[in-house]
């Protein structure tokens, strides 16, 4: 396929649907019920944009994305839907992809600093009220405003811990930092340490330039995130770092004006979990991300049950529709099925609404952006078949490609470098040293002026008072373990999102 080519999307005989390459960074939403064909329209868009140079990233919620990596086999029913669609220059075969897994099992370990993170969408991740959304904003302002860096999960206990004996000092300057918030927002770290977060926060962190690659070839290279347990354990903890990559590529690229195709692709999968209980203040952001990152060259595709999944804002900016079917048993399913019709440009060869309940699997109604930049009339069409392996590749295979990565001494092995928790606690040591030599050397003084006097009475010693400083040390020892550590560098989260610079 040349790089300037269209992606074809499906087809029926008659009519072929393609999304033409110099409008696939205005957006697009993949939706259906499950079942009905989402994941292989995900596949053959992936495909497409890999064989046309754009680098993809994806997310893989059910395992079965994998085979991308390899070629497809060969099969009756793929040849029938080939000759319905009128495709005659198939051919079988796998893109290059790189496996990524924030536990690191399945592909290169992912990670990121709390840091990079920024407060608004680590208060989001903890479902944190708006004291302790506040608590949180002043532990990020006071590693600032001190040269500390937070990067991993250690390092934030550290810092609250610090904020509780020093809350007197820091008051003036900071406000009230309350016991009971930072005690709050402790307990809901440690849930979210037994969560995995602990890989997520570490060193090295992903490089965005690392995701936009491409092979020798010039194929863009499809970046796999698998999520399988990700997705189990933490679905708000893959939410936010979804939320965190989308800003890293705002922040990161330049502006590109219209281009012949994107610089990269980017799938958001269950895409109902970006937007489930968030606050106002983060989807606006997200809508502001959104409509700002497409100069940017990136191009975002949504991929859930229902359109209406999307906030109306963030729908109306999504240029690429592909709707398969949906099922119409209640009143509330019906009343969605004409939502869902009433989104797409009207075409007078197809009755949108009764087409949408009966689109069978790998189906669906099409709409993409012309030329001009407007919206086409609805097309219903077959989806074209992958020419990559539907389904999952072997795990001794995975592994082998995870093994040939190039990338794979880059990420393999989380660094521990000194960040808020090495410094505090050094402080905090220094300052117990200092007071222990002061009171040994007040102790000398007693002693010798006693030795001089002709009754001395025994030494009467107490208990040594412990310090701020000494607890601090002796709490965080308790409370936090040895983890990876992580460099200091505010993102847009810590910019647009809300944070310190």
């Amino acid at each position: 396929m040349d790089t300037s080519s269209d992606l074809l999307l499906g087809g029926d005989g008659d009519v072929k649907v393609s999304l033409a390459m110099k409008m696939a960074n205005r957006h697009g939403m993949i939706a259906g019920a499950t079942g009905t064909g989402k994941t292989v329209t995900l596949q053959i868009m992936a495909e497409g944009f890999s064989k046309a140079g754009v680098p993809v990233f994806l997310a893989d919620i059910k395992g079965d994305l994998s085979g991308l990596a390899k070629p497809g086999k060969p099969h009756k029913k793929i040849d029938e839907r080939l000759s319905l669609i009128g495709i005659d220059d198939y051919t079988v075969a796998g893109c290059p992809v790189v496996f990524w897994d924030v536990f690191g099992k399945k592909g290169l370990p992912v990670r990121t600093t709390i840091s990079e993170v920024g407060p608004l969408l680590l208060s989001n991740l903890l479902e944190l009220n708006d004291t302790q959304s506040g608590v949180l904003y002043a532990a990020f302002r006071i590693a600032d405003d001190n040269g500390m860096m937070l990067l991993d999960l250690k390092d934030l206990r550290s810092m609250l811990t610090f904020m509780v004996d020093s809350r007197n000092e820091l008051k003036g300057e900071y406000g009230n930092i309350s016991s009971v918030s930072v005690g709050a927002i402790q307990r809901k770290l440690l849930t979210l340490e037994e969560q995995g977060a602990t890989n997520f926060f570490g060193e090295p962190g992903l490089n965005i330039s690392d995701l936009m690659i491409t092979d020798f070839s010039g194929s863009g290279v499809i970046s796999v995130l698998d999520v399988t347990k990700l997705i189990t354990k933490s679905p708000r903890l893959y939410a936010i770092f979804l939320l965190w990559l989308l800003s890293e590529l705002y922040e990161t690229l330049p502006e590109v004006g219209d281009a012949d195709k994107p610089k990269m692709v980017f799938f958001f999968d269950e895409a109902h979990m970006l937007f489930d209980g968030a606050p106002k203040a983060l989807v606006d952001k997200v809508e502001q991300v959104v409509r700002l990152i497409r100069s940017k060259g990136v191009g975002i595709y949504f991929v859930s049950q229902s359109p209406l999944d999307v906030p109306e804002d963030i729908l109306g900016q999504l240029g690429a529709r592909v709707q398969h079917g949906l099922r119409a048993f209640t009143p509330k399913d019906r009343k969605v099925v004409r939502a869902v019709a009433q989104t797409f440009r009207q075409n007078p060869k197809v009755d949108t609404e009764k087409a949408v309940t009966e689109l069978g699997i790998g189906e669906a109604l099409i709409s993409v952006l012309d030329g001009k930049g407007s919206p086409t009339p609805v097309e219903r069409v077959m989806i074209r078949p992958p020419e990559s392996l539907m389904g999952p590749v072997r795990p001794g295979e995975r592994k082998e490609y995870i093994e040939r990565s190039p990338l794979k001494a880059k990420y393999e092995t989380g660094i521990d470098r000194e960040s808020a928790y090495e410094l505090l606690k050094k402080r905090a040591e220094d300052i117990e040293a200092q007071e222990e030599e002061e009171q040994k050397r007040s102790e000398s003084k007693k002693r010798s002026a006693k030795a001089s006097s002709e009754r001395s009475r025994p030494v009467k010693r107490g208990r040594k008072r412990e310090t701020a400083a000494s607890a601090f040390v002796k709490s965080a020892a308790r409370a936090v373990g040895s983890q990876v550590g992580r460099k200091l560098v505010r993102g847009l989260m810590g910019s647009l999102f809300g944070g310190f610079r």
